[in-house]
Formats: C-alpha cells, structure tokens, sequence
C-alpha cells in the first residue's frame, strides 16, 4: 500500500514538474519573441505572458501556477534590463515585475475551483478564472507602481502634475481590459479541451 501511494505520489510530481517545465519554457520564448510576449503600446508594454500561469494553475494546482508565475515575472525583470521602454526602470523593482505575477496562478485557481464548485461548468469556470488572473497581474503591476514610484512614474512619462492614478486607470482600462478579456476566451477554450482529453 505505501509503495503504491510512493508510486503514485512520484507520477504526480513528475507531472507536475513537466507542466511547470513546458509552460515555463512557452513563457521564455514568448519573451524573446518581438510583439507576442510583451507588446509594446505607447510607454508600457501589453502581455499574454499571463495566460501559461493561469493554464498552469488551474491544471496543476497554486504551486505550479506560482511557479511558472516566478518565471514570468524573472523575464519582465530581465525584459527591462535588456529591453528597456520608458518605464523599464519601475521593473527592475521585484515588487512590481515579480510578485503580482506569482500571486496570478495563486489566485487563478482559487477562483476557477470555486466558480466550477458553483456551476459545475468548465467553460465558465476558466473564463472567469482567465479573467481574474489577467486582472490580478494588470492590478498588482499597476497598483504597485502607483503605491511605490507615483510620482517617478509622472516623470518618467512626462507628466509632471497631472494625477498618476487617474492615468493608471486610463491604463488599465485601455491595455488590462482587452488583456483580461483575450486571456479568459482562451483560458476557458483550452480548460474544455483539457477536460475532454482527460476524459477519453
């Protein structure tokens, strides 16, 4: 009994470690690859580097979502190193390009294993929770950068007087809404395929 549950218990880490690896590594090459990873508009750069961490969490549970989350928030460190815009340097600060995207796969999963506790229904299930993770790294980006270089984010943008959180609103609305939305079609899309092949 104890080596079955061994047995068992390696496969599931195996698995594990494979999803991690997998997602990790479409994260990696999403970043070097020009207008896919990270696409720039204006001073800020738009991302689908969101939607493997969520894909992520909700297969595999909120460590391996936080996981691959760590390394998408590692290479918009090092996406500000080697390719700076003009607010490259608030994300040299781990606090703003590192941690809201590990807390993406963490919340994501939360969010789909209630909602599907709810309706019993995959699609809503992972659109929602591709919704809220795509909101939760445009949130905790921006509200970061609002909480601890407000005023550095004027300058850096030329904006010197103007409010900084009504022209992180702007942002939000204008790169996090259409973010949040891309992220949950293909979140819930992906979550139905993936249910139907474990099925079979």
């Amino acid at each position: 009994m104890i080596n079955t549950q061994t047995s068992v218990n390696k496969r599931l880490n195996v698995r594990k470690m494979t999803v991690i690896g997998v997602l990790s590594a479409i994260s990696i090459m999403m970043s070097m690859l020009p207008f896919i990873g990270y696409i720039p508009i204006g001073p800020i750069k738009a991302t689908i580097m969101h939607i493997p961490v969520i894909i992520g969490a909700i297969i595999e549970g909120p460590v391996v979502g936080a996981t691959i989350g760590l390394i998408f928030g590692l290479t918009s460190l090092w996406n500000a190193i080697t390719q700076p815009v003009i607010l490259s340097p608030l994300f040299l600060n781990p606090l703003v390009s590192v941690l809201p995207r590990i807390l993406i796969g963490i919340i994501a999963y939360y969010v789909y294993q209630g909602v599907y506790k709810l309706t019993k229904k995959v699609y809503a299930s992972g659109f929602v929770a591709g919704l809220i993770g795509s909101l939760v790294n445009t949130v905790g980006v921006l509200g970061m950068i609002y909480v601890l270089y407000a005023e550095k984010y004027l300058i850096l943008i030329e904006q010197q007087g103007a409010s900084a959180g009504n022209l992180l609103l702007g942002v939000a609305f204008t790169s996090g809404v259409p973010e949040a939305l891309v992220a949950a079609l293909i979140v819930s899309a992906v979550s139905v395929a993936l249910i139907r092949k474990g099925k079979k």
